[in-house]
């Protein structure tokens, strides 16, 4: 095989080659543009579809030992693996001559698949002769030629012709996420609401029996009617101090208890409001004891105002009833003022043999009770924790929230209140009014 093929203008095209004995390397004819040089190296990589050839970068280097200087390189040194064994050496060629008629080929092309209208992508390299034994290098470039349709851009980490997905939505887990917390406002709302509905179409009545050792035979099923907490004020008003007053006379009570915390506000604000509690009516008539809001109120005033309306206030004070004694107690709030509770004046000179029950605003003063030897105390204030976190908030204030409760020989009923205070919400305690039914051990 020649060492290169015939040009189209009778040129012929050189191989580079070097002696590894100390000859320099030489071309073996001059290009079509009257220099010496040849390329560097040409790889054969197939017909192009107009006829021209793609060409790889490679090192178009021969070494041919006991060849003289100048002497064309084979374009085969060695024979092929036809049985002697010997491997082949690199041969160069150049397959056909450019379609521009230049003759000169490219130093180096690397097919990359045909572009649209029939051309052949390549990128750029570098080709490189040089002689093993005299340190000397040429190099020739080739001009670089533009990527093709489908190259990636510049400072792109994508590959070329990779595809990117967009999403088209919410995810799943962001749809979840907003339909539970539209769920939990929903419920939130809803609970809210029906908890302010509760409280403003008044309180509904609870019955509680409690027996007590000493009530004799004739008091059994005695009832009082306990109501604390109402809280009337500028939503609260004379509306709803009708529904307490009616809901009180549907049970007939025999005695009504009014515990504290009637009011926020002063009777010249609130006194129409109050007006209604006129209208109690029980057997053996109703009483009332200051809370810790009458203190906020003006407590001398509204004490005054409710003896007025026909309810007996109990200032530390004690009334003889057919079947028991019935004793309050002014609030703690009231030693502010000099005007707190006195349990000595109301229970000190009793007869202990009679059953005894006593009106008090707060729980927490069940200590005092039990060592005056109550037998029951009926109290308010907690609400019964109205919301959370309120109901966690009385619970670590107050020996009982809710309900009736035991400390020795005393008995302790806490009322959740008719009304409530700030927001006229209640959450998971109702609001009530309560009618204790005294029971006798000896009936």
């Amino acid at each position: 095989m020649p060492a290169a093929g015939t040009r189209a203008g009778g040129g012929a095209a050189p191989a580079a080659a070097s002696r590894r004995d100390g000859g320099v390397g030489a071309t073996a004819a001059p290009q079509a543009d009257g220099s010496g040089a040849a390329p560097a190296a040409e790889t054969a990589a197939g017909p192009r579809p107009g006829g021209g050839t793609a060409h790889a970068a490679a090192s178009a280097a021969a070494s041919h030992p006991g060849r003289g200087v100048g002497a064309p390189a084979p374009a085969t040194a060695a024979r092929q693996a036809d049985g002697s064994g010997a491997p082949p050496a690199p041969e160069t060629a150049t397959a056909a001559p450019q379609a521009d008629g230049s003759g000169a080929p490219p130093a180096s092309e690397t097919a990359a698949g045909p572009r649209p209208g029939g051309a052949t992508a390549h990128t750029p390299a570098s080709a490189a002769a040089s002689q093993s034994d005299r340190g000397t290098s040429a190099t020739v470039l080739h001009p670089a030629i533009g990527p093709g349709p489908d190259a990636a851009p510049e400072g792109s980490r994508e590959p070329a012709g990779a595809a990117t997905l967009t999403p088209t939505g919410p995810s799943r887990r962001l749809f979840v996420s907003r339909v539970v917390a539209g769920a939990a406002a929903a419920a939130a709302v809803g609970t809210v609401g029906y908890g302010t509905y509760g409280v403003l179409r008044g309180p509904k009545v609870k019955r509680v029996t409690v027996p007590l050792t000493k009530l004799p035979r004739a008091a059994h099923g005695y009832r009082i009617a306990v109501v604390s907490d109402v809280h009337l004020g500028p939503v609260l008003g004379r509306g709803f101090a009708q529904k307490v007053v009616d809901t009180i006379n549907s049970t007939q009570p025999d005695l009504i208890a009014v515990v504290g915390d009637l009011v926020d506000g002063s009777v010249k604000d609130l006194g129409p409001a109050a007006a209604p509690l006129a209208q109690l009516r029980a057997r053996h008539g109703s009483y009332f004891v200051t809370g810790n809001h009458e203190y906020f109120s003006g407590a001398e005033q509204w004490v005054e105002e409710v003896r007025r309306l026909g309810i007996d206030p109990l200032e530390n004070a004690r009334r003889e009833m057919p079947h028991f004694d019935l004793a309050g107690v002014n609030d703690v709030a009231g030693e502010e003022e000099g005007q707190g509770p006195d349990f000595a004046k109301a229970l000190g000179d009793r007869d202990t043999s009679r059953a005894c029950v006593l009106l008090a605003h707060q729980p927490v003063q069940i200590h005092d009770a039990v060592e005056h030897g109550v037998d029951l105390q009926l109290s308010g204030h907690t609400h019964g924790g109205q919301l959370w976190p309120g109901n966690l908030i009385a619970s670590g204030a107050n020996p009982t929230l809710a309900g009736l409760d035991r400390y020795g020989d005393t008995q302790l009923y806490v009322s959740r209140g008719a009304g409530a205070w700030g927001p006229p919400t209640r959450v998971g305690a109702p609001s009530d009014i309560t009618v204790i039914e005294l029971a006798s051990k000896q009936a």
